[in-house]
């Protein structure tokens, strides 16, 4: 029987600088936010710009170490190859290229890193899929202009586009101009580096930053396709659909105010104008979007080719007080839905909200799709077995083999142009909402610690082998 997936389906992973490369001053990289954030018990304060960060002593910074992807990133690749990989997503580090942000010049040693990193995906044949800003923000773009709530960070990350657009012409074709824009509105600092004033109003903050964003990869997707006409651009939001908690209007209606949050930068980016109720709801916060008419041109012409996203969970929402209790999710405040289980970190596991999340965006957007990070955070335990490392992941098989089941649903029964799948954490790597590496996602298990101590050894899992059959079938052997 043929497979339900398109022939030219992209399967692969996904990384992130931050938490792959490690690297921390190699090659003259520069200090970024994300530098700035420790793990343990003052992650959360730092990352939602409440906590000042030039205020901690002695704090254990994982983006330091992440897994040493600087220095095994042949071997991994190599891994992923042997996996059967046609794309793996990666970010830029901004401060490898330009280590200040406003430097005149890129950084040529940082951009070699990067030469060699496409270049080694390529040997393999596999797509680079190239997320320009995984939530970077050079610190001292930080410090001398106030990060994204400055429009003169537009340029500066334009000057980051133009380098990357001119330098991989002809050898990265799918770009991702901010991963999920939606994140500005509940991890502000570890978004878009804002730390905020006890005096200002962090809403409005947020909001300018987010629209200054908004025009950055606006242009960045006309700069893009000036310099090469086969150039792909996408924008990428954290998504998973709110479901009512019961049928009572009230809670339907909330459930759509949940979804709207959730999407009105895509609708932007998408659609090339902010949505009616968008402009409401700022103008009920008293937001001044006074400033955001004199882009109106730019945004309507910089849209994007393809919509791509992270889906971990569902949410749901309720009108009710007393239910609007929140459990763990992935930064996001939801009710615990009763229906589905969850993961040990209380993240709800629900396959068919990927399918129903996949019809929505469709319904929405009529652009094809991609789905850049989806995966099992767990505790792996490793064993030794006739003298090899063991790792049986069946758990993590089990929660990828339900989602990609849903993907086949929403591509044959509901005709969603679905053109590819990245899974979260190809490779294990520190997790951004914790700062741990106990929760790991990997098909590939690396030897380090919390702490950031170990041999930084790669060791494969059960589920390497399970989604190289995956791909090799086109996703007809589950």
């Amino acid at each position: 029987m043929k497979s339900k997936f398109p022939d030219n389906f992209l399967w692969g992973g996904a990384t992130a600088a931050n938490q792959y490369e490690g690297g921390f001053e190699a090659c003259g990289r520069g200090l970024s936010n994300l530098d700035m954030i420790p793990s343990k018990e003052h992650r959360f304060e730092v990352a939602s710009g409440k906590l000042d960060p030039y205020s901690l002593k002695n704090e254990y910074y994982p983006s330091h170490i992440g897994v040493d992807g600087y220095h095994h990133f042949k071997e991994d690749i190599k891994l992923f190859a042997e996996m059967g990989f046609k794309v793996y997503r990666f970010s830029i580090n901004w401060t490898r290229i330009y280590p200040n942000g406003d430097d005149e010049q890129p950084n040529e040693e940082g951009l070699r890193f990067y030469d060699q990193m496409i270049d080694e995906c390529l040997r393999y044949d596999i797509e680079p899929l190239v997320t320009i800003n995984h939530f970077d923000v050079p610190v001292n773009i930080i410090d001398k202009y106030g990060s994204w709530r400055n429009p003169v960070c537009i340029d500066l990350y334009l000057r980051l586009c133009k380098t990357l657009f001119t330098r991989y012409k002809g050898k990265v074709k799918y770009w991702i101009t901010f991963n999920e824009i939606n994140m500005i509105l509940h991890m502000p600092y570890m978004a878009a580096g804002l730390f905020f004033g006890p005096k200002e109003n962090v809403k409005e903050v947020s909001y300018s930053a987010a629209h200054n964003e908004l025009v950055a990869s606006a242009k960045a997707v006309l700069l893009a396709h000036e310099i090469d006409e086969n150039n792909k651009v996408g924008c990428m939001l954290a998504a998973g659909n709110s479901y009512p908690y019961t049928c009572k209007p009230e809670d339907v209606m909330e459930s759509i105010k949940m979804d709207r949050e959730n999407y009105m930068f895509i609708d932007v980016q998408a659609r090339g104008y902010y949505p009616s109720y968008a402009l409401k709801k700022m103008q009920r916060e008293h937001i001044d979007i006074s400033a955001f008419e004199k882009d109106k041109d730019i945004l309507n012409q910089g849209t994007v080719d393809f919509i791509s996203f992270s889906y971990y969970n569902s949410m749901v929402a309720t009108a009710d007080p007393k239910l609007n209790e929140t459990i763990k999710g992935n930064i996001f405040a939801s009710v615990e839905n009763p229906y589905l289980e969850s993961s040990e970190w209380g993240w709800q596991i629900d396959p068919l909200g990927l399918r129903i999340t996949l019809n929505y965006l469709y319904d929405r957007y009529q652009k094809p799709l991609f789905i850049v990070e989806n995966g099992l955070g767990a505790v792996d335990n490793k064993e030794m077995i006739n003298g090899d490392i063991i790792i049986d992941d069946k758990y993590r098989i089990d929660y990828l083999k339900s989602h990609i089941s849903a993907m086949k649903d929403a591509i044959e029964l509901d005709g969603v142009d679905l053109i590819g799948y990245t899974t979260w954490g190809c490779i294990d790597l520190v997790s951004a909402s914790t700062g741990e590496m106990k929760k790991r996602y990997g098909f590939i298990y690396v030897d380090v610690d919390d702490e950031g101590k170990g041999t930084f050894n790669r060791y494969k899992k059960e589920s390497f082998y399970w989604y190289k059959e995956v791909i090799s079938s086109n996703g007809k052997n589950l």
